[in-house]
């Protein structure tokens, strides 16, 4: 399948700042195989949804350390709605999974792990980046698992190779590209920074979500981008999300909920949208599913915004 990237492609951007360490991954029980830890009992688990991201350690404002990040949040909210998942994922030594249960997890030798942390403002996230893992190798990905029919790439801090994309030619590929948007400067605060490649990938997308945050409110740029993909969600916090599909824009409002935790929202959102539209081919229906369980979520902290079996069931479509 003929693609537009270059042979080698630069991921830092601008201004960014990179960070030389060389770190990333493991799974339990591990056995090194190849500068990579796997088992044969995770690899030959069938998946539905198979995600590349990372699994972060986010700090939290009481100062502690959470489960995080889109492969996480993504990840349960897929495995929530009945998808078999596994996550090939940047994890540094000592990190609980335990959240993960039920979840196939494939990681590349690290010796930290991505970590950011929010701060919440009326104004809007204020995000900093306090360690990142080196890049997602595409071998560290099991040959069984490329088969898997829904592909989420969820880059967080430039650690995915665009170029992933074209291994896929066969799946329902979601993308949440918030990670190639963004670059730090040297006190770790995060920032939006154009991604060049934008084009190129979402051509080859079959859905791409993102917040509006992540393009700094800038709407025209992300008009440019729905010409370019076949379906684009923007979320807008509590204002819910805006999708341009089939030549049409749409508005789904978010009910009005107490808000405890917004972190991760846009995860589940992603998850839920792409699950839904994978099996139903209906934009405007995945679009009320996913703002009805992302809405729930912000009000419980962290992955215990998770739905419950009768959220799900009761979410309109």
């Amino acid at each position: 399948m003929p693609f537009g990237f270059p042979k080698a492609i630069t991921l830092i951007k601008g201004a960014a700042k990179k960070d030389n360490d060389r770190s990333w991954w493991y799974s339990s029980p591990p056995i090194m195989k190849n500068d990579a830890m796997t088992t044969d009992a995770v690899v030959r688990q069938p998946i539905d949804y198979l995600l590349l991201g990372s699994v972060t350690q986010d700090i939290t404002p009481g100062g502690n350390q959470v489960l995080g990040g889109t492969a996480a949040f993504s990840g349960c909210m897929a495995h929530a709605l009945g998808m078999r998942v596994g996550i090939v994922a940047a994890i540094g030594p000592g990190v609980d999974l335990s959240p993960l249960d039920g979840i196939s997890v494939m990681s590349q030798l690290s010796h930290l792990s991505t970590t950011y942390e929010n701060c919440y403002t009326e104004s809007g996230r204020v995000q900093y980046l306090r360690q990142r893992a080196d890049p997602l190798r595409f071998e560290s990905v099991p040959i069984q698992w490329l088969t898997a029919p829904i592909v989420h790439l969820g880059p967080l801090a430039d650690d995915i190779d665009p170029s992933s994309i074209v291994h896929f030619p066969d799946a329902f590929v979601g993308v949440t590209p918030q990670g190639w948007l963004r670059q730090w400067d040297d006190s770790g605060r995060v920032s939006w920074a154009d991604w060049p490649q934008a084009q190129e990938v979402l051509a080859v997308a079959d859905v791409v979500v993102l917040s509006i945050e992540d393009v700094g409110g800038d709407w025209a740029y992300l008009e440019n981008w729905a010409k370019w993909v076949r379906v684009l969600v923007v979320t807008r916090g509590e204002k819910g999300a805006t999708v341009y599909a089939r030549s049409e824009t749409r508005q789904f409002p978010a009910p009005c909920v107490r808000v405890v935790d917004p972190t991760g929202a846009g995860d589940l959102f992603a998850a839920a949208f792409f699950v839904r539209y994978q099996q139903s081919g209906d934009p405007w229906g995945a679009a009320r599913f996913a703002v009805s369980l992302a809405s729930a979520s912000v009000t419980r902290p962290g992955l215990a915004g998770l739905p419950t079996r009768a959220e799900i069931e009761t979410s309109p479509s």
